[in-house]
Parts: C-alpha cells; sequence; structure tokens
C-alpha cells in the first residue's frame, strides 16, 4: 500500500514504506524524549513507537512531579491513517520532525486525561549513533538495533490537571533517541517465545548494563556497557562530543569503570563515581549525586495495569493513571529498567546528565548473589 513515505528518494527495498525488511513481530521504530528541571522535581518522558508488522503504533507521555508520575498510555492501528512525511499522531499525541537531526517537537493536546505538553527540542549537540548492535541466542536473533542519541535546548510546557508548568530552557536538561530494528525485552520486544512452541530464550545468572549520558558547558560525555555477572565487558561504545558550532571534533571513549552505591530498595544508584578512558588515554572520573527517578516501565516498557507497549488494543485506544513513586512494592512491577538523573562533577566542572540502567541477578563486584 502506498504510504505519503514513498513520495521521497530514500527507499532501500522494493516494495512500499508500510513494509520493513523483515516479518519479525518484535520489529520496533522508536523515538523518546526525557528531561527534567534541575532546580525542582519535575521531570518529563515521552515518546512514540511503530510496529509496522503488528500494525500498530502508540505513544505515551509520563509527567513526574515529586512522588507522583502522571501518566498517559496511547495506541491506534496503522493502516487506517497513514501520517505525513515529517509528523505521526496516535490520539491527542502528534511528534513533529521540524529539522531533520536538528530540531523537533512533541505535541499532547487537550483530551479526556488531563495531560497536556509541548516540547520543542533544539539539538545543542550534534546527533550520533549508538554502536550496532547484533546477538543472537539459541539460533535466533535476539536484537539487531540501531539508535541515535541528542541533547539539546528545550522549550515548551507541561500540564497536569489543570496546573501548567512552563520550561524555562536555562533550568533544564534534556535529550532524545531514536532506534529501529528487532528489539528484545521492554518496549514492545518481550514477546513471549515458550508455551511449548518455542525453546524459551536464555536467562542469565546476572545482568548489569548502564549508560552514562553526562552534558557540560563545553562537551557530552556518553558510555553505556554491558558486562557479565562477574564483570566481563560484551558490548561497549561512548563518545565525547563537542558543541555544535565548535571546531573540535568528536572523540571516542575507550573504557569505562563504576564504584557505585545503591538504594536499599531497589538496584538503582544512589551514588558514586564512574569513570572512562578517552582518546588520549587519559582516566576521567565523574561523580554522580541522583537528583530523581523514573521508571519507563510505567509508560509501557513493562506489563503494568493490564498493557504494555506493543500490545494490540483495538482500533483506537487510550488510559491514564497516577502512580505512587513511594509505593515499593507496587514499582517492583516496572524495576527492570531505571532512570535516574543526576548531578555531575569532574575536573571542577559541574553538569547534569542520565543514568539508565539494567541490574538483576548475581553480581561478583556489588556482592548481589541472585535475582
Amino acid at each position: 500500500m502506498l504510504t505519503p513515505q514513498d513520495e521521497l528518494l530514500c527507499h532501500q527495498l522494493p516494495t512500499t514504506f508500510d513494509h520493513v525488511q523483515q516479518s519479525d513481530l518484535r520489529w520496533t521504530e522508536r523515538v523518546v524524549m526525557y528531561g527534567f528541571d534541575k532546580t525542582k522535581r519535575v521531570s518529563v518522558m515521552t515518546g512514540m513507537a511503530r510496529y509496522p508488522n503488528r500494525n500498530l503504533i502508540d505513544a505515551y507521555a509520563m509527567i513526574t512531579i515529586g512522588d507522583k508520575a502522571h501518566t498517559i498510555r496511547m495506541s491506534r492501528q496503522i493502516d487506517t491513517r497513514y501520517d505525513g512525511l515529517g509528523s505521526w499522531t496516535v490520539g491527542p499525541f502528534t511528534y513533529e520532525i521540524i529539522e531533520p537531526l536538528k530540531k523537533v517537537r512533541a505535541t499532547l493536546v487537550d483530551n479526556e486525561h488531563g495531560i497536556k505538553l509541548q516540547l520543542e527540542l533544539d539539538g545543542q549537540f550534534a546527533a550520533y549513533e549508538q554502536e550496532p548492535a547484533f546477538f543472537r541466542t539459541r539460533g535466533r536473533v535476539r536484537e539487531d538495533a540501531r539508535r541515535f542519541y541528542q541533547n539539546g535546548i528545550v522549550s515548551g510546557f507541561l500540564e497536569v490537571e489543570g496546573e501548567r508548568i512552563e520550561i524555562d530552557p536555562s533550568n533544564w536538561w534534556f535529550g532524545r533517541d531514536h532506534s529501529w530494528g528487532t528489539r528484545h525485552g521492554g518496549g514492545g520486544g518481550a514477546i513471549n517465545e515458550g508455551g511449548g512452541i518455542l525453546q524459551p530464550g536464555e536467562i542469565p545468572d546476572g545482568v548489569l548494563y548502564y549508560m552514562g549520558i553526562f552534558q557540560f558547558d563545553d562537551e557530552l560525555v556518553h558510555f553505556a556497557q554491558r558486562e557479565t555477572p562477574d564483570g566481563h565487558r560484551w558490548h561497549f561504545e561512548g563518545n565525547v562530543l563537542p558543541p555544535l558550532g565548535s571546531d573540535a571534533s568528536p572523540q571516542p571513549v575507550r573504557d569505562a569503570s563504576h564504584e557505585l552505591t545503591f538504594r536499599d530498595d531497589f538496584r538503582i544508584v544512589s551514588g558514586g563515581t564512574f569513570s572512562i578512558v578517552d582518546a588520549a588515554g587519559k582516566t576521567r572520573e565523574f561523580t554522580i549525586t541522583p537528583v530523581g527517578d523514573f521508571w519507563p516501565g510505567l509508560a509501557g516498557y513493562d506489563n503494568y495495569r493490564g498493557y504494555s507497549s506493543g500490545v494490540w488494543k483495538g482500533e483506537e485506544w487510550s488510559d491514564s493513571f497516577v502512580a505512587d513513586l513511594t509505593d515499593t512494592a507496587d514499582l517492583k512491577q516496572v524495576s527492570m529498567l531505571s532512570e535516574t538523573f543526576c548531578r555531575i562533577e569532574t575536573e571542577g566542572k559541574v553538569g547534569y546528565g542520565l543514568v539508565e540502567m539494567v541490574f538483576m541477578g548475581r553480581n561478583e563486584k556489588y556482592g548481589y548473589e541472585g535475582y
């Protein structure tokens, strides 16, 4: 079926844009925007995902104020409405590309759930690619995905139950990412492969994945690593980027390590340091002080309150709720993937950033013995 995107001179397959290369139901394309007010306990995460092999597109917005996460989740089937060349809509939510690889906008207009927003991100650093992620397990592709990230200046507003919060760009840290391919785990990639039809996937005795995106006035430091329970690295990426307009060039990060402390109720960072080895071989240490946590699982990255991203809920669907972030028992349903906004100190500089983490099972370094 023809779509508006078929007008573009960028086909890569001898078919139309409503198809992707493979029929794997886990094939996902996702955009995410996230950030926080450095002076208050306010943060936001919002985004959209498209599942062409499920005829499904969904979106969400989660505004966290203090200990309350105000969340709206939406989905619709794709083939009842194909969107334009530079914008996509699910219910009251629209994501727009204003300037490719530079400026994007998310808008949530009036709706029955009482949550509204407009976020316009103008890139302060160049968009940069993730290292390719391709892994197999038990004869099947576990993950084959690509992603790019970008940090910048955000403007706009948030509104919850009639309370409007104007965004002061000077006080906010903000970033985004865009991923596509075959995913594994949360966010639509966790399709049951058991039930006697297929051999279940492998379950490792421990998992540690972490990512840091640390922004300062003169640089953006990014690194991500996946480790075995014994601390052996099996996937790594890292970059140090100058601001747009700088004469400096991006440089790779050669290595990363950590000495962290964790909360008593969850394996979520409560402090400590990350260290990187830069392109020149210099070791640099970053001390982190958490400002606030949020859980993507509430918005659809885990099955929560009868829904997860990528699940068919009908031609048009939406719901909303307020989650209590002091309810530890409730949060354990969505605690696999955590996000922590932080104040970052290094070499006399102060910046802000995000630590993303999946930490489960045995871990030799930190003394955890199992799940």
